[in-house]
């Protein structure tokens, strides 16, 4: 009985002379072009989009340094993998082997996680290539980017997906009628060529051998569960998931949510995007939202996707359902845009620090108010802008939420002042 092996896995290279794209990096004289060639192979973090070829180059590394190669997923796999790992790293060094891990979708392990792979990489006994479609400044911690050089993947280009393209149809014996089909399927790849070759294994699985543009659109048009991270898709889902929350729609947060989830988006970007949510649209109305979202993302990263997920969604319908103010998000650009007019005003001499002898002689902090010593805590008629400005209002409360005290709150305050 034979055993189904996906297309992509048939095509997939084992040496580089096969292997389509990144010049910008293998060529011998590139960054890890040259590396292999002088044997000075280092632990690496690939960031690029998906179907660009990480797990691949990684494959094909490991082939040409003769080393074992060990893989995890950082949506699978944790701590027991890794040690199972190390305990064949440690066999194979006394065989004078060394080891390659390749981590797959790294940024989703958590800061500790991350931490785990230090000691293993100091001591040589793994070599750590590691790949993501996040940007790893932000995702990828301090101490292991300090051990490991980034090289950036470029989305394949319409002549690298056609060698590609080509090679799959050769391998399912197809054909076109037109010459239109084939630039049709490589637009709706976007750059990614497993995507590509899912579509023609798709093809030749439904519609034969010799295709029409009618079946290549046939195709096209079926629900493809795809989430183009950076592309209008990405964009757009992630335009409707706020402007819900902001609507106080929280079945419309949860479905654009759901939306995303199914189609690969990784839920830190959700968990992002609510956190800017909590701060722009709801603000002071609710200060609560941004300490739940902060919850919310701290339990993902605690315990994964599928608990964590329902964390997030949780936030999601909590800010969906919180009063709405953009007050602070308002207020806060006119400051932006009042300081960049004023940049060169000076710091009026009563609001500057004095700890010296020679600042107090000179005059600095010379009649402030400490307000814990006024009455109520406030000093009545203290200044805090420079003199050639006045005194400016940029925040003005709604009246909702918590706002609605706040509001009564600074009346009475600059009532006063």
């Amino acid at each position: 009985m034979s055993t189904y092996k996906p297309l992509a896995d048939i095509l997939r290279p084992s040496k580089f002379s096969d292997f389509v794209g990144q010049k910008h990096l293998l060529d011998t004289d590139k960054p890890i072009g040259k590396a292999l060639i002088d044997n000075q192979l280092h632990s690496m973090i690939l960031w690029g989009p998906s179907g660009v070829g990480k797990t691949t180059l990684a494959r094909i590394i490991c082939g040409q340094m003769g080393a074992h190669f060990e893989q995890m997923s950082a949506v699978l796999d944790g701590v027991k993998e890794l040690r199972n790992i190390i305990k064949h790293a440690e066999l194979y060094k006394q065989n004078d082997t060394s080891t390659i891990l390749f981590v797959d979708e790294i940024h989703r392990f958590n800061k500790a996680q991350q931490d785990g792979f230090l000691p293993h990489i100091e001591s040589g006994l793994i070599t750590l290539i590691g790949a993501t479609t996040e940007n790893p400044s932000f995702e990828i911690n301090s101490a292991l980017l300090s051990r490991s050089r980034v090289y950036i993947l470029k989305k394949l280009s319409h002549e690298e997906l056609e060698i590609i393209a080509l090679r799959a149809m050769k391998e399912q014996n197809m054909s076109f009628e037109s010459d239109g089909s084939l630039p049709l399927i490589i637009e709706n790849s976007d750059g990614d060529a497993r995507r590509l070759i899912n579509i023609i294994e798709q093809l030749a699985n439904t519609s034969g051998k010799k295709l029409t543009n009618k079946d290549v659109i046939k195709i096209l048009q079926k629900k493809l569960s795809i989430f183009d991270k950076g592309g209008d898709i990405f964009y757009q889902q992630l335009s409707a998931f706020h402007k819900s929350v902001r609507g106080s729609s929280p079945d419309g947060a949860l479905y654009w949510m759901a939306r995303m989830i199914v189609s690969g988006c990784d839920p830190k970007v959700i968990a992002r995007r609510l956190l800017a949510i909590a701060s722009e649209d709801i603000g002071n109305a609710d200060p609560r939202a941004l300490q739940i979202t902060i919850n919310a993302w701290d339990v993902y990263e605690r315990v994964g996707d599928k608990e964590g997920n329902r964390a997030i969604a949780q936030a999601a319908v909590f800010c969906a359902c919180a009063p709405k103010s953009n007050a602070v998000y308002k207020a806060f650009n006119s400051a932006i845009e009042a300081a960049n007019e004023t940049n060169d005003l000076e710091v009026p001499v009563h609001l500057r620090n004095s700890p010296t002898k020679l600042l107090k002689e000179l005059g600095y902090g010379k009649d402030y108010r400490y307000a814990h010593d006024e009455p109520g805590a406030i000093s009545k008629g203290q200044t805090y802008f420079p003199e050639e400005m006045g005194e400016k209002i940029y925040y003005e409360p709604t009246d909702r939420g918590l706002e609605i005290k706040i509001k009564e709150k600074l009346v009475q305050l600059r009532s006063e002042l």
